[in-house]
């Protein structure tokens, strides 16, 4: 998928006051992309599908991904 499809890229409100130590997440139809805020545009898109990241998104909040 081309990362110009999706739109609304917002970063992490956790970046540490810094923008260039964040990942970004952007919206497409359907989709959600996650890309490197240090790469922008440059930087290759994770692509996950609305419910695997409500999934992953649920596992993230409740701290069932700790080590």
């Amino acid at each position: 998928m081309n990362a110009n499809a999706f739109t609304n890229w917002r970063k992490s409100t956790y970046s540490s006051g810094n923008p260039q130590q964040c990942v970004e997440v952007g919206e497409a139809p359907g989709l959600r992309g996650v890309r490197d805020s240090k790469l922008g545009e440059a930087s290759p898109v994770l692509v996950f599908g609305c419910e695997s990241w409500s999934t992953f998104m649920t596992a993230v909040r409740s701290g069932s991904l700790n080590r």
